[in-house]
């Protein structure tokens, strides 16, 4: 349902985008953005700018990609992948519905198959104005696999956890994981309970991934530098213990405010950006 408040909004963003450009701001946010891509395994590559990190597999029957970060940056995209001798990609993975993952969608939807959840394509179907050309063509409810550059490709669908059409994608011959939203490395996550998420929910999704994985697997994170699943435990280990200490405050009837201090406190460097401590509780608290 596209709500009101959504269209509320887009008066108030032209406003800020025309005030930044009279005081002498960039125009364009993404115009210093730079594309920059690292070989994962034989073929397959993570791609970082803005947003979301992109897998890419690069092969004999085409490219790849999942996620696809904001809709300004497709060409920059494009041109990274060819820089990696790709071509414009024949598949379109989604982990899941937020813009910066799904931003190019159209873009690359326009010459590729786009593949995600059922629940991918209901919700941009609800997004506003969101182009026809960007909807995932192909949907499934639990799994499915993609035979593709002489790999077994898994997508796995974690359910009421990031949000509620979040998937994995396993690279199996390559030992390869993208992850999605469900690894913020060394960061609180977000976790969108609007968008179907679950605190908890995230955890058993993570925790469930982590007992499927080699030891010596490669995992790319929604966000944060490549990682392993050493890297994962560490991280969700800390996400666990900070659960339980916001919701130990809540329950003693602390002040939101002071349990975010003591959080930076107990956490340090896990909370900045848009996930910050304050908001992490406000996450846990709206979900308990």
């Amino acid at each position: 349902m596209k709500t009101p408040v959504r269209r509320a909004l887009i008066p108030i963003l032209a406003t800020l985008l025309w005030a930044t450009a009279a005081w002498g701001g960039p125009a364009d946010p993404f115009a210093g953005v730079e594309i920059k891509a690292q070989q994962v395994a034989d073929n397959i590559y993570m791609l970082s700018g803005r947003g979301g990190n992109i897998g890419a597999s690069i092969g004999a029957d085409g490219t790849m990609i999942i996620d696809n970060q904001f809709a300004p940056l497709a060409d920059k995209i494009s041109a990274a992948l060819k820089d990696l001798g790709g071509d414009q990609p024949r598949i379109i993975l989604n982990t899941h519905y937020h813009g910066d993952h799904t931003g190019g969608n159209p873009a690359f939807g326009a010459q590729g198959t786009i593949i995600a959840h059922h629940n991918v394509r209901m919700r941009l179907l609800n997004a506003e104005d969101f182009p026809q050309a960007g909807l995932p063509l192909v949907t499934y409810g639990e799994n499915v696999t993609i035979h593709f550059n002489g790999d077994t490709i898994e997508l796995l669908h974690l359910p009421t956890g990031h949000t509620d059409g979040d998937s994995i994608v396993w690279f199996k011959n390559a030992n390869v994981v993208h992850m999605g939203d469900h690894f913020f490395k060394n960061r609180f996550p977000y976790v969108d309970v609007p968008g179907g998420g679950s605190v908890d929910g995230f955890v058993k999704n993570v925790e469930g991934v982590l007992k499927m994985l080699p030891d010596d697997a490669k995992v790319i994170p929604g966000h944060g530098t490549l990682s392993s699943p050493a890297d994962l435990r560490q991280t969700i280990d800390a996400v666990k213990a900070s659960v339980a200490f916001i919701r130990a405050g809540l329950s003693a009837g602390k002040a939101a405010e002071a349990i975010s201090a003591e959080l930076g406190e107990k956490f340090p460097g896990m909370g900045g950006g848009f996930i910050n401590e304050a908001r992490w509780v406000s996450i846990v608290a709206s979900d308990t």
